[in-house]
């Protein structure tokens, strides 16, 4: 099997350095970057399987990077930062970030937020394998494949996990800090304009119309629920 490759992309060389040896030692395929341009550009040519981005880049930074990759990549990102900022976390998390880490943090930490992200990309137990059928979508778990009226719809993870969690409960509704616990893994204060994004996010993806949903309904302040009926 490959090694996972990550791209390491923060200014501080004493840092990079660090992790990089760490996460080479803890079998990673570590490319680096220095800055947000060459960050973005060894991400769309390298296409590793997970990227470390620092917010706090000169020139373009990190937010701004996440921005324009989230255009043509749904690769897994975790921020990492050295502002301990609610904002800061929570303007990562809706522009597309899987996760956000902030400065001071042990390597030790990292990894394991690493190999976290890393499993959602990959199947669960057999049990949760076969694939979720409603009415012109099916969500093919083995894969992680979305499909539309037959065709294949590009989803981040995030969402593919959202979705998930939404289509494997039809019927049931679910409050934003219930899909932050079981998508994110954690909950914190500002958790509704996170969900919400990516909820918009997922019904563009699968051109649920708002005033006609077929698969995504709001329940008004207390959350979502999952409405097309399983084939």
């Amino acid at each position: 099997m490959p090694q996972p490759r990550i791209l390491l992309a923060d200014d501080e060389r004493e840092l990079r350095d660090m992790l990089a040896k760490y996460l080479s030692a803890e079998g990673f395929d570590v490319i680096e970057a220095t800055d947000g341009a060459s960050a973005l550009d060894l991400a769309r040519r390298e296409d590793p399987d997970l990227v470390l981005l620092d917010v706090g880049m000169p020139e373009m930074d990190g937010f701004e990077v996440l921005r324009e990759l989230r255009t043509s990549s749904v690769v897994p990102v975790i921020m990492l930062t050295a502002r301990a900022e609610e904002i800061d976390r929570v303007v990562g998390l809706t522009v597309g970030a899987d996760d956000y880490v902030t400065k001071p943090f042990s390597p030790r930490e990292l990894v394991a937020r690493i190999k976290a992200v890393l499993r959602r990309g990959r199947a669960e137990a057999e049990d949760d394998e076969r694939p979720l059928r409603f009415d012109g979508l099916t969500i093919d778990v083995a894969r992680r494949e979305v499909l539309l009226d037959g065709e294949a719809v590009e989803v981040t993870t995030l969402e593919f996990d959202l979705l998930h969690t939404l289509a494997s409960a039809p019927g049931r509704v679910m409050t934003r800090e219930l899909l932050m616990e079981r998508v994110w893994g954690w909950d914190f204060v500002g958790v509704d304009r996170v969900v919400d994004v990516h909820i918009s996010n997922l019904r563009k993806a699968l051109r649920d119309d708002p005033n006609n949903q077929r698969y995504i309904a709001t329940v008004r302040g207390v959350g979502y629920k999952f409405i097309a009926e399983p084939h």
